[in-house]
């Protein structure tokens, strides 16, 4: 499927036969059921597969605009939402959302919530309320996106990394990721946290002095929003940034782990 997608790419939608139709919604209801990842983890590498990314910018381009209810309330839009049938084993809780060509995998919570397509959210995540999940976003299990959580999508260039959150995360309230950055296994933010892909990552664990990182935050890292000052034409100012104040320890246990987390570097979440 992969060359039939990259060749139909440079088409134009209104060249794409039906055939080809069936086959690039063969591909978007792959993503859906989770047999294709927008990206995936191998040999330790996050790889994007551009050509899934193509798939559902193609399913944008032949899908038409039509009504669709919810009991009392319509929409019109190209892209339909999931049909939950308790077979799948995930809770949801009215009004979550989660559109057609996302994956949500067994154990997984959606408190009312919006998960948008090519977005993947591992088991025993929760999703709390009003927290979004962006296309592609590939959340990893045991994650916890806390109220008001935005995770970005990043479906344009089909090249780009999405947003990365790696298992056994904890995303504190009103946090925002976005622009592809990577959140490595365990990483803890406190609330109000904000990281762009041009945002200052700056350690201060070290006594030596700050090591200062951009787009991806190391595993087990416990953040906080920081400012940091920069000098403009009119005068200095403060700059948000983001502070790793502290390792989280490894256990076995990791709701212990992230309690001791949270009470021995006084996070806010």
């Amino acid at each position: 499927m992969k060359n039939e997608i990259n060749a139909l790419f440079e088409k134009a939608a209104a060249d794409i036969t039906t055939a080809e139709q069936k086959l690039i919604i063969e591909v978007v209801t792959q993503i859906d059921n989770g047999n294709l990842r927008v990206c995936s983890k191998e040999n330790g590498q996050w790889i994007t597969h551009d050509w899934v990314k193509k798939a559902i910018l193609l399913y944008f381009r032949i899908q038409k605009n039509v009504p669709m209810e919810s009991g009392p309330l319509n929409y019109l839009d190209k892209v339909p939402v999931k049909r939950w049938t308790g077979e799948e084993g995930v809770r949801v809780v009215p009004p979550a959302v989660a559109r057609f060509g996302s994956f949500v995998e067994k154990g997984a919570i959606l408190m009312p919530s919006y998960v948008n397509i090519g977005a993947h959210v591992g088991a025993g995540t929760m999703v709390d309320t009003w927290a979004t999940v962006g296309s592609c976003a590939q959340i990893g299990a045991n994650v916890h996106l806390s109220g008001g959580v935005g995770i970005g999508g990043v479906l344009e260039p089909a090249q780009a990394q999405p947003v990365i959150v790696e298992d056994d995360c904890f995303i504190g309230s009103r946090c925002i990721v976005v622009e592809g950055v990577h959140l490595e296994q365990g990483v803890v933010l406190g609330a109000g946290v904000t990281i762009t892909a041009s945002t200052k990552i700056i350690d201060v664990t070290d006594s030596a002095g700050p090591k200062i990182m951009k787009g991806r935050v190391p595993a087990n890292s416990v953040v906080i929003p920081g400012v940091e000052n920069k000098t403009f034409a009119a005068g200095t100012f403060g700059v948000p940034c983001a502070l790793i104040i502290g390792t989280r320890q490894e256990s076995t246990n990791k709701k212990t782990s992230l309690n001791q987390a949270l009470r021995d570097f006084q996070v806010s979440v």
